[in-house]
């Protein structure tokens, strides 16, 4: 380790630089130095607080116990997300995290359940499946032990929902004291060494300069490293994802929290509903070329389900992505590296990505190019996948109500979701490219969702009889059913097994 990283400055606190933190103090044991420079006079974004499972591992890998965790957030357990009036005005589907049935003759149940709904013997695609099931009826589990290993009881997939601030903090005490230590400033300046354009120390309002041999960017939309100091660029992608603007507020909480998450569409975007143990986030995602800031606010305070714990506050983003991520001894991680609106909850996961993929880059105090470039293809190419989830659940729509609907349902999109969409509505099918974030049972569910169905499935379906596929779907339903009908209900479970002080 002649040549390793000793020193890492982390610019900016909140989710992205408390999880950037406590991993590299867990995780990178070797490194002498580790400084949060934060500011408590700037605000953090904080209404990132539906996830994906993936967050499991995160927390996993530090040996954070769940259900500690889970008390210190004041989480609730989330199965899936509830898209409702997305295809059309009423339409509603969940987009679960579990399987759908079971393989079957080595293909997925889902190509059994094209034919036997062509045939007008199928229930809805979500009846199949543990989490779509047991979600609208409020029951959850975190998997049980007693339980054959084939039984979905013993494989349940969640994610959690969790106030963003009470994260960070969290994190923050477990990285301080792994010897993390927290300097409390505003940046003024960010010097650069003269001979490589590598950034040397960054200046505070008071003075003092902090060195280092490589900083993360988690300051946010700024980008206050690696845009404004270096450079890196920006692809804007607002013409796929024309939504440019949020106004969140949490409301008091007035029922049992759902373990979903929910998103309504609305005249000009959508609008989103986190239960948490505490209380309830809510913000309406749109676009300013299609409805004013008062609008949007009015609409989303008249569709509340709580009185309003503080007033509405505004967010202004470009979608997109920075050109570079890591650029010379610089790591943009969290918003300062770019924004994909939280649609499918992926920007604490963009987080935890960046990180485990600059640990397995790990560079030394030369900073390899090879690095820095095999990083930024790969970082590009996750963005550029979700990105084209997303754009689905606005082009895959037959609403043309508004100028907002009629514009999202007729756009242009890009080759590589064309592709995916002429291929599902050919044969019901998708193929994963290498380790992109959604798999198979996630593009079905959204497409059927949203009204994209096949004109036929794979040909060995045909192979099997009439009363065989009928009995695959009786059978299916029927353990599915069972299942459900054995959780608990989610309140119930979270009163047990890991209430939250801030919720008592």
């Amino acid at each position: 380790m002649r040549d390793g990283l000793q020193s890492i400055v982390i610019v900016g606190g909140g989710s992205a630089g408390w999880m950037t933190a406590a991993a590299l103090s867990f995780l990178v044991p070797h490194l002498k130095s580790i400084k949060v420079v934060e500011s408590d006079e700037i605000g953090t974004v904080g209404v990132g607080e539906a996830t994906v499972p993936h967050l499991r591992n995160f927390n996993d890998s530090l040996r954070i116990p769940e259900a500690e965790f889970v008390r210190a957030v004041s989480g609730t357990f989330k199965l899936g997300i509830e898209f409702v009036d997305w295809g059309r005005v009423g339409d509603r589907y969940i987009h679960g995290f579990g399987d759908i049935g079971h393989l079957f003759r080595g293909l997925p149940f889902h190509q059994y359940w094209l034919r036997l709904h062509s045939q007008g013997k199928a229930y809805d695609i979500g009846e199949y499946s543990l989490n779509t099931a047991a979600a609208p009826l409020g029951r959850f589990m975190t998997g049980a032990s007693d339980v054959p290993p084939q039984s979905p009881l013993s494989r349940v997939s969640y994610a959690y929902h969790f106030d963003a601030g009470l994260y960070a903090n969290y994190l923050r005490r477990a990285a301080e004291s792994r010897g993390v230590r927290r300097v409390e400033g505003k940046i003024v300046d960010v010097g650069l060494r003269g001979e490589d354009g590598f950034i040397e120390t960054v200046t505070l309002e008071s003075g003092e300069r902090i060195g280092g041999e490589f900083f993360i960017d988690c300051s946010g939309f700024r980008g206050l490293l690696i845009e404004q100091a270096l450079k890196a660029g920006y692809d804007d992608w607002t013409h796929w994802l024309p939504c440019d603007r949020a106004i969140a507020v949490p409301t008091a909480k007035t029922a049992a929290a759902t373990p979903f998450t929910r998103s309504t569409a609305r005249a000009a975007g959508w609008q989103w509903r986190i239960p948490l143990q505490h209380r309830t986030g809510n913000g309406y995602v749109y676009s300013s070329a299609h409805v004013g800031d008062d609008e949007a606010a009015t609409t989303l305070l008249g569709n509340l389900d709580g009185a309003a714990l503080a007033p509405p506050r505004m967010l202004r983003f470009t979608t997109g992505r920075r050109r570079k991520m890591w650029m010379r001894n610089c790591l943009a991680v969290g918003l300062s590296s770019g924004f994909l609106e939280p649609l499918e909850s992926t920007s604490i996961y963009l987080i935890q990505s960046a990180i485990a993929r600059f640990i397995d880059m790990l560079p030394d105090r030369h900073v390899s190019p090879a690095l820095q470039d095999r990083y930024n293809a790969q970082a590009a190419f996750e963005m550029e996948k979700i990105r084209d989830f997303l754009i689905l659940h606005y082009c895959a729509t037959e609403r043309r109500d508004t100028k907002f609907w009629e514009y999202c349902g007729t756009m242009p999109i890009p080759e590589s979701l064309a592709d995916n969409i002429a291929l599902f509505r050919d044969s019901g099918r998708f193929f994963r490219n290498a380790d992109e974030m959604f798999a198979l049972t996630s593009w079905v569910q959204v497409m059927l969702g949203q009204r994209i169905v096949p004109s036929g499935w794979h040909p060995m379906v045909d192979r099997v009889s009439d009363q065989e596929l009928v009995e695959l779907g009786e059978s299916v339903r029927g353990v599915i059913a069972s299942c459900v009908a054995a959780m608990p209900m989610h309140e119930q479970f979270i009163d047990r097994y890991c209430k939250s002080p801030e919720a008592a």
